[in-house]
């Protein structure tokens, strides 16, 4: 019997689709891993397709891509002579069905197959759309030991795991592919814990890392042993290759062997932080961008979403222009140039008056007997959208948009102006939450990014009353509520999904919960044309949440 096991958790970051490169790393992984003795490879869910695959495994050809992979995963594991086994994440088929699966590898031969059980269908989540839900999973034996291999959303209720106890598990490896949000690393942990204590066996989670379009997925790989302590930690926002090893005592109850784990979690805002860099930077590099562009106008959310840019590509790589109009201040002026000296960027000024006049000249006939109103501020903002994307088209920097969910929740941005561009990196931060990471910003350098130490935002545009600069001394105030009152409000509605009579009881004014809900409702059409963005809340704008256009329900009766 075997009484010492040594468990290699690969904490990857994959590329959904890039077949041939993701197997380049869990060979790689498995190399590492085998030079260090391991006994077996844990990855993340569906490591070799990427996380989520969604409608690509409907096509064929690349099921069959897969198939390949993975022939060849094995011929090149099984020249090691005692080399570790794989516990291989793949989309794959049997059984005339499409599986979330996870292959044993050993000695180069698919030893068992063992399929996703409960798949998620909420939220971000969409499996039951692609793949069948797999069988009640039995153990699986390798070399003498009886795993439980339940996968990701399988232990998220507690039938699974009570069913592999009862078949005589002894261990539980997880592979999981676990979207970050807010305080989730918290929820995860006693989650597992809850698990743990339930079938008294240990359990190793291990997690993606990496950006997918608008998810990131944060690492963070652990295990407890079966008394719910931690036994194992791994980094988050980073990949890693680490070794646990584990002995069964007299009673065969599995222990760790290793010293307590010294790994801490980033949370609050340094956690919503280090998401938006990693989740622009696969963005940016995972599509072959050499950079972003971005319309710097002296505003708090545009400097923000600078310096994120620059901690996550480097200053070499983000280009940044003004783009003053006869109304934008000189505070505004001197404060964007302050902030590109800041982070080492450089600033380039384009002015957009002779636009603004040509569009006036052009539309003069049509304009006739009309006074100025929103149509000529919005005139600008797509004035700046095509310069932002002429740069774009020329040089090939991706445009990065820089409104907040505050605004894009009541429709306070122009279509093909402000909204005009490829990625929104604070597409899911309220602005009161934009105030406090530049704040935290200024306050802390995260380990592992390209930017500067220290200061990288100027107070001043961090404590002076936001502004579209459209018209003369326009605040945001003139058309929306305090922002600490609508982020509340906002919140309560997206989030909360309470009613109106909900949200005024919590102590708003009705009147001003009524045009924010109105504002919210619709705004839905600018949503649905907005650019991705990082998911950091609950339920981000997009696949969280989905309401339709066309929406004769207000909810303002109750």
């Amino acid at each position: 019997m075997k009484n010492k096991l040594a468990i290699a958790i690969a904490q990857l970051n994959p590329i959904v689709g890039d077949i041939a490169g993701n197997a380049e790393k869990i060979v790689a992984a498995w190399e590492s891993a085998a030079a260090r003795g391991a006994d077996i490879v844990l990855y993340s869910e569906l490591v070799l397709s990427g996380y989520p695959p969604e409608d690509l495994v409907m096509k064929p050809s690349f099921m069959r891509h897969l198939k390949n992979a993975v022939e060849d995963i094995c011929k090149r594991t099984a020249s090691r002579k005692n080399g570790p086994a794989l516990l291989l994440t793949t989309p794959w088929e049997f059984n005339g069905a499409r599986y979330n699966a996870v292959l044993l590898i050993d000695g180069g031969t698919i030893e068992t197959v063992r399929a996703k059980n409960d798949l998620p269908n909420y939220g971000v989540f969409d499996e039951k759309r692609v793949f069948a839900a797999g069988p009640m999973p039995d153990v699986v034996d390798f070399r003498g030991i009886k795993l439980g291999v339940p996968i990701c959303e399988d232990v998220w209720t507690p039938h699974v795991v009570a069913h592999l106890a009862g078949r005589g598990a002894e261990f539980m490896l997880v592979p999981n592919g676990s979207p970050f949000e807010a305080d989730k690393d918290g929820l995860r942990r006693q989650l597992i814990r809850d698990r743990v204590l339930e079938c008294g066996l240990p359990m190793i989670y291990c997690n993606e890392v990496g950006g997918q379009d608008e998810l990131v997925f944060d690492g963070g790989s652990f295990g407890l042993n079966a008394e719910g302590n931690l036994a194992v930690a791994l980094p988050a926002f980073a990949e890693s290759v680490q070794i646990s090893n584990w002995l069964r005592d007299g009673d065969g109850k599995w222990y760790c062997d290793d010293a307590a784990p010294d790994a801490r979690y980033p949370s609050g805002l340094d956690a919503i932080y280090q998401t938006l860099v990693l989740g622009l930077r696969d963005y940016v590099n995972k599509n072959g961008f050499p950079g972003v562009v971005i319309g710097m106008s002296g505003g708090i959310d545009s400097a923000l979403s600078a310096a994120v840019a620059v901690d996550a590509l480097g200053a070499e790589r983000v280009r940044l222009a003004m783009m003053p109009s006869p109304y934008t201040s000189a505070d505004s002026l001197e404060d964007a140039q302050i902030c590109a000296d800041m982070l080492k960027t450089g600033i380039e000024s384009i002015n957009i008056g002779p636009a603004m006049e040509a569009f006036g000249t052009m539309l003069a006939p049509a304009f006739a007997g009309r006074d100025p109103d929103i149509a000529e501020e919005n005139i600008q903002a797509r004035s700046r959208g095509i310069i932002l994307m002429g740069l774009s088209n020329k040089f090939g920097h991706m445009v990065l948009t820089t409104g907040n969910k505050s605004e894009m929740s009541v429709g306070y941005a122009t279509l093909y102006g402000d909204m005009c561009g490829g990625y929104s990196v604070l597409k899911d931060l309220y602005k009161t939450t934009v105030f406090a990471l530049c704040h935290w910003r200024n306050a802390h350098c995260p380990q592992g990014v390209f930017g500067p130490d220290g200061m990288v935002i100027p107070e001043r545009i961090i404590t002076k009353p936001p502004s579209a600069e459209l018209r003369p001394d326009q605040k945001d105030e003139d058309s929306l509520p305090p922002y600490d009152v609508l982020d509340d409000i906002l919140h309560q509605m997206i989030e909360g999904e309470r009613s109106v009579s909900d949200i005024v009881a919590s102590g708003h004014d009705e009147a001003t919960v009524r045009r924010v809900w109105r504002l919210l409702d619709r705004a839905e059409y600018k949503r649905r044309q907005a650019p991705p963005g990082v998911k950091i809340t609950p339920r981000a704008f997009g696949r969280d949440r989905r309401y339709p256009i066309t929406n004769g329900f207000t909810n303002l009766v109750t």
